[in-house]
């Protein structure tokens, strides 16, 4: 049996976490296409990422960064659409 304050912290905390749960799911549930580069020797990469934003506005600076960070260049953002899970 719960006591009462521990009643009252689990009303508190169970939307909190689903909400958190949600939110996460939410951010993550978008795959964007990409066409990058790298020099020297020349290779050219199409590839998906899961990104936050599902816009291909929003997800270029994102994708961008990522693909840098691996000596990438981006080369354009084909499209981002919601993954099926």
């Amino acid at each position: 049996m719960l006591s009462p304050m521990k009643r009252k912290l689990l009303h508190i905390l169970a939307p909190l976490a689903l909400s958190l749960v949600a939110a996460t799911a939410a951010q993550a549930a978008c795959v964007a296409e990409y066409k990058a580069k790298r020099d020297n020797p020349l290779e050219l990469r199409y590839g998906t990422m899961q990104v936050s934003s599902c816009s291909v506005q929003g997800a270029t600076p994102e994708v961008r960064t990522r693909l840098q960070q691996n000596g990438w260049t981006l080369l354009k953002v084909i499209s981002v659409s919601r993954s099926g899970g």
